[in-house]
């Protein structure tokens, strides 16, 4: 059973700077991409930013120059610091990984945390 967790969010005044963590557990042979959704109230899903293992990454055009993803492989671990935050980016954000399990090493798979809410006051 593999299980992502993720901490760190919470209520910030607009300027402010969070940092979010998401530790991935269990059964892990490996994990290729992690990443970062959010979802707004009354809004879909929506991409935020993404990390290879090998540290490439990707941001939505929205939070580009305002957030960074870094990952400790060691830990099977990503982080999002969140810099110059707008009420806008106020959502519940969500981990993703696609990991591949010790029982099917090389068999990639998406798993998700339970989010954590991040909301941006004005």
């Amino acid at each position: 059973q593999v299980q992502l967790v993720e901490s760190g969010g919470g209520l910030v005044q607009a300027g402010g700077s969070l940092r979010l963590s998401c530790a991935a557990s269990g059964s892990i042979f490996s994990i290729n991409v992690m990443g970062w959704y959010r979802q707004a109230p009354g809004k879909q899903r929506e991409f935020v930013a993404s990390i290879t293992s090998g540290g490439s990454t990707r941001y939505a055009d929205s939070v580009k120059g305002r957030f960074t993803i870094s990952r400790d492989n060691a830990k099977n671990t990503v982080y999002l610091q969140m810099n110059s935050l707008k009420p806008e980016d106020t959502a519940v954000y969500f981990c993703n990984a696609d990991v591949s399990p010790s029982h099917y090493p090389g068999n990639y798979y998406p798993y998700w945390g339970q989010g954590t809410q991040v909301t941006v006051s004005s």
